[in-house]
């Protein structure tokens, strides 16, 4: 019998198979096991583009091929196609390694990673701040003294008028809730409402100052925190009455009930229920009022947005934060900044320019890195604590000063409470009255000012007004800022503004304290 017909045997029968590469063809028979004829075509060449070729050849009749009759004539095994381009690629790179780019640091480069800068930049300032301490502590030993720091609040053990003049401010809030019960039931006018509210309010500016005026046992710490105890229940008595009337007129409209735009939706609580919401007046009642007091807010509002659980994990990591930062900053304070603003004062009295502004940058920063731990402390985690116990659902103390390109937005952004309630018993009623935007801002830089000076001067019992000038600073500043200074420089202005005008400001307060109460520097 011919090869012929011994080809068309029934165990095998031609194949048609495609040769890629360099391999030997793959051929499939009729029973559907796979064979490997004998390589038909020689391995391509390196670099050499792909090409398919067909092939046909004769199978055994036995179902087998000859494997060493196939492995003598192959030259090389069968390549996978990612070895293949691997060493295509590796040919490239031996004869060429320049591509079209940029430097990295170019703009035109588009990279933006610059973690290991940033992360050298922190050793750097660490190392820095290292060298200060260490040279702080042989220069004048340790300063920590934990009894000193009781001697900041009381004078007299037997006097304590900082907590006695905390306590009285209850008061003026009892004063607030009584009248808007008054109100809402109509047994006064809204004119006598509005005079006895403001008188309330007047009050409670003007008693705590001239308690910490004409109490001789009242220290300039104690003073400090205890007006700013009551510039708080100032602004949120004024959020409390301004909210009240608003409901009253809305309610003379012949609105029942509180629509869901003047009030917060239900919350649901963990077991499955909802907070019913509370409409006026059934919102003047001691448990409203006093929540608004220890809530972490200065604008009110009937119904609160209300977290559904406390978290014990969150609520005692906040604390740890409250009571390590706290010692932190008396320490800091004590050890580094006491002693260098004491040694600034002779320059300052002496008028000596160069070493002003030695003794200034010198301070400047302890001042701003105190100044950073006291944000942390009071914004996140103080603020956050109350937010907690209480479940209080709005957490938005503060944005993303840290990006401000323009002074308006860092102030606007550094302090949400006081910016929500500027902007909402403040800014918008003045817009509403038609005054133009840039004197409605001037106007609430003013307010600013003028509750920065409050805080300082009276309880150092002296009015330099120093904190009032740098605050209106800001608003030709901003201005200067806004207009000139764009994307990164504007940024850098606002930080250099930080880290240099509150140094400042600390020194010429320090200064005039020490002339007036001491008459004489005393070198530390």
């Amino acid at each position: 019998m011919s090869d012929k017909a011994e080809m068309r045997g029934p165990i095998t029968r031609w194949r048609r198979t495609t040769v890629t590469g360099g391999g030997a063809p793959s051929v499939k028979q009729a029973n559907g096991t796979k064979c490997h004829d004998v390589g038909k075509k020689l391995p391509q060449y390196i670099g050499e583009p792909n090409t398919e070729a067909e092939v046909s050849g004769p199978a055994s009749t036995n179902g087998k091929v000859d494997w060493e009759m196939g492995m003598s004539r192959q030259p090389q095994l069968r390549r996978s196609p990612k070895k293949q381009r691997s060493a295509v690629e590796d040919i490239n790179e031996k004869l060429s390694c320049h591509v079209l780019q940029e430097s990295l640091l170019s703009s035109a480069s588009g990279y933006s990673n610059y973690r290991g800068i940033l992360n050298w930049c922190v050793v750097m300032l660490m190392l820095g701040n290292a060298r200060l301490f260490l040279e702080n502590i042989i220069k004048y030993g340790i300063l920590v003294d934990p009894i000193q720091v009781v001697s900041l609040f009381l004078k007299d053990p037997y006097s304590w008028p900082t907590p006695c003049l905390i306590i009285a401010c209850n008061v003026f809030i009892l004063a607030a809730l009584y009248t808007e019960r008054r109100l809402a039931v109509g047994t006064i006018s809204e004119t006598t409402g509005q005079i006895l509210h403001i008188f309330n309010l007047t009050s409670t500016l003007i008693f705590p100052a001239a308690t910490v005026l004409s109490v001789t046992s009242m220290t300039p710490v104690g003073g400090v925190f205890s007006l700013a105890i009551y510039t708080v229940v100032f602004l949120k008595l004024y959020s409390y009455q301004d909210t009240n009337r608003w409901c009253r007129e809305i309610r003379q409209a012949k609105a029942k009930r509180l629509t869901r735009s003047y009030s917060c939706p239900s919350v649901a609580q963990s077991d499955g229920s909802a907070l019913t919401n509370v409409s006026y007046p059934g919102n003047l009642t001691h448990r409203d009022m006093y929540y608004f007091v220890f809530a972490p807010t200065l604008c009110y509002q009937l119904n609160f947005p209300r977290s559904p659980r406390i978290r014990k994990r969150f609520l005692m990591r906040r604390l740890f934060e409250m009571l390590f930062l706290t010692q932190l900053l008396v320490g800091l304070i004590q050890q580094w900044m006491v002693p260098t603003i004491q040694n600034s004062m002779k320059p300052f009295q002496e008028m000596d320019f160069s070493r002003m502004v030695e003794r200034l940058l010198k301070l400047a920063v302890p001042n701003h890195l105190i100044w950073l731990m006291f944000f942390y402390w009071f914004f996140h985690s103080t603020m956050n604590f109350l937010a907690e116990l209480l479940q209080f659902g709005d957490r938005e103390f503060y944005k993303d000063w840290w990006n401000s390109e323009t002074i308006t937005y860092f102030w606007a952004n550094w302090n949400i409470p006081v910016h929500k309630w500027c902007l909402r018993h403040f800014y918008k009623p003045m817009l509403k009255r038609g005054v133009n935007k840039f004197l409605a801002q001037t106007a609430v830089f003013l307010v600013s000012a003028f509750f920065h000076e409050y805080l300082v001067s009276i309880p150092l019992k002296m009015f330099r007004l120093w904190a009032f000038m740098g605050m209106m600073a800001q608003v030709p500043l901003a201005w200067f800022v806004s207009r000139f200074l764009n994307g990164n420089y504007g940024n850098a202005a606002v930080w250099m503004s930080l880290i240099i005008g509150q140094p400042v400001a600390v020194l010429m307060y320090v200064h005039d304290y020490y002339v007036i109460h001491y008459g004489t520097t005393t070198k530390y």
